[in-house]
């Protein structure tokens, strides 16, 4: 089983209404919820863990969870408020407000005990979860239960608007590096987390440190990964038609643990021994799923129906 643990939202995404006005449309989404989503629309066994609310947004969450496949009985529910995010595409990037003030996502516990992971594959941590000290500190108790059976993956996802200390934030998210065995992130997440470093130069040392994958996407200029074994691995992009980029970074996040899994890489000692064919379709894949997702609007990552997969 491949479980996600983190936030769970609504996104209020840009449209236009029937008069060519500005207005929003409500789409489930959260990167790590997205990420179960796309592991399950795959065809993975998925659970998600984190906080879920009650009300009428928390409702529409586990809906759209459940009709694509995603266990959520490892998830707390909440009479807390449902986090709330406004999108706009600037430049061709997102941008997001988040209202997440006593929400059920950051009112979500760890439940010690509760988790059989003798039975997870892996975990992937992430996200806007990991900017407040609780969420932090409940994902960081979680993953060292998790690491004595489970394969760690790790996505910043990084939101600068939610980030109020910098310098702690850094720190944070290398400790979370540090704990993990597959690391991913965009360029811009790369950007504000190491500056103007070479992407080789920190993939290094983020492999020197214990990490077995290393992978920075890039939009339309594709992907680059770093392995111990297998070297530097490039993929392109598919050219597709951009609705948006929501949720492109998660599908391509769940697709490449699909893949691994799939492969039979997904372990943390098999992973170390992925071989660069193994890894680059993986990565292809991953790309092309994200593709798809950016073909739509909002977080609405593919089935397996509608993606090729070549072994």
């Amino acid at each position: 089983m491949l479980i996600a643990c983190g936030d769970a939202l609504i996104d209020f995404v840009p449209t236009r209404n029937a008069d060519g006005r500005e207005a929003v449309m409500p789409a489930v989404g959260g990167s790590c919820l997205n990420v179960a989503i796309g592991m399950a629309r795959l065809g993975a066994p998925t659970g998600f863990v984190g906080g879920i609310s009650t009300d009428l947004f928390g409702r529409m969450i586990a809906d759209h969870a459940a009709a694509s496949h995603v266990e959520l009985g490892l998830a707390t529910r909440s009479d807390h408020q449902t986090t709330l995010a406004f999108v706009r595409i600037v430049a061709g990037e997102s941008h997001y407000a988040f209202y997440d003030a006593e929400t059920a996502t950051r009112n979500w516990t760890y439940r010690r005990g509760s988790i059989p992971f003798e039975t997870v594959e892996a975990l992937h941590v992430g996200s806007t979860t990991l900017v407040n000290d609780q969420g932090a500190a409940e994902t960081t108790a979680l993953i060292a239960d998790a690491r004595t059976s489970s394969t760690i993956s790790f996505d910043p996802n990084c939101r600068p608007n939610l980030v109020k200390d910098k310098p702690a934030y850094l720190a944070r998210m290398a400790g979370f590096a540090a704990s993990a065995d597959l690391i991913k992130m965009s360029d811009v997440d790369f950007a504000f987390l190491y500056g103007e470093e070479p992407y080789q130069q920190r993939a290094s040392a983020l492999l020197e440190q214990g990490a077995s994958l290393v992978v920075i996407t890039r939009g339309n200029n594709g992907a680059t990964a770093w392995h111990a074994g297998a070297g530097q691995i490039e993929v392109a992009a598919p050219e597709v038609e951009v609705a948006d980029t929501i949720g492109a970074g998660d599908s391509f996040q769940a697709a490449l643990l699909f893949a691994l899994r799939k492969q039979g890489r997904i372990a943390r000692q098999q992973l170390k021994d992925v071989s660069a064919d193994e890894l680059r379709r993986a990565l292809s894949f991953a790309a092309n799923c994200a593709g798809l997702t950016c073909t739509r609007p909002g977080a609405d990552p593919p089935w397996i129906g509608e993606i090729t997969w070549r072994w």
